[in-house]
């Protein structure tokens, strides 16, 4: 059997009348924002307190969007007779937005975790130039970053958290056995006074 002539057309125009009298489910996006992820990835923020300027961020950026400029200070000996220290001090850390594809690498390799994800994703710029970052205004998108989600109550704890548990119950061990030796010290010269 051959289709009746104009039967997809008029489908297609009773699709067009069903739809036209529903609702609009389109969100108009400046005047009402899109609900997001919590984690969602917007903009990279650095926490410049963290840097070491290991310059691992910038070796694995697979677009090379990363720019770190850095110089060396001495410090001084911490003990006497000791030998000064250098470390790298951060002059310039910049991320061009424009050539950055969001892939997280730079965020991952960070052994110190001084980059994060932001969810904000508005930053659009009227010139392209505009879109290289340099750290003042990655350390603004800092405040926008959450806070990680909460460990699952069943979880095991991490070993970081129950090595520093061990630790300081040793030291509270240690000090309350202080404690108790010179209170009991005080006590035995009185009795044998």
């Amino acid at each position: 059997m051959a289709p009746i002539p104009g039967s997809g057309l008029a489908k297609g125009l009773a699709v067009t009348l069903r739809t036209m009298t529903r609702k609009s489910v389109t969100a108009q996006y400046p005047d009402t924002q899109p609900e997001l992820p919590p984690r969602s990835r917007g903009v990279i923020g650095l926490f410049e307190e963290n840097c070491t300027v290991c310059m691992l961020c910038a070796r694995e950026c697979p677009d090379w969007c990363i720019y770190i400029d850095s110089h060396k200070e001495t410090l001084p000996a911490a003990a006497p007779g000791g030998r000064e220290r250098s470390r790298n001090v951060l002059d310039r850390f910049a991320i061009d937005f424009s050539l950055c594809m969001y892939c997280g690498i730079c965020i991952e390799v960070c052994p110190f975790d001084a980059l994060f994800w932001s969810p904000e994703f508005e930053y659009a710029e009227t010139d392209i130039l505009e879109l290289t970052h340099e750290r003042d205004r990655l350390r603004e998108w800092m405040w926008t970053v959450p806070a990680p989600p909460a460990l699952d109550p069943g979880a095991e704890e991490p070993k970081e958290i129950g090595a520093a548990r061990k630790t300081a119950d040793k030291l509270a061990a240690a000090e309350a056995a202080a404690r108790a030796e010179s209170t009991s010290a005080p006590r035995e010269r009185e009795d044998g006074a």
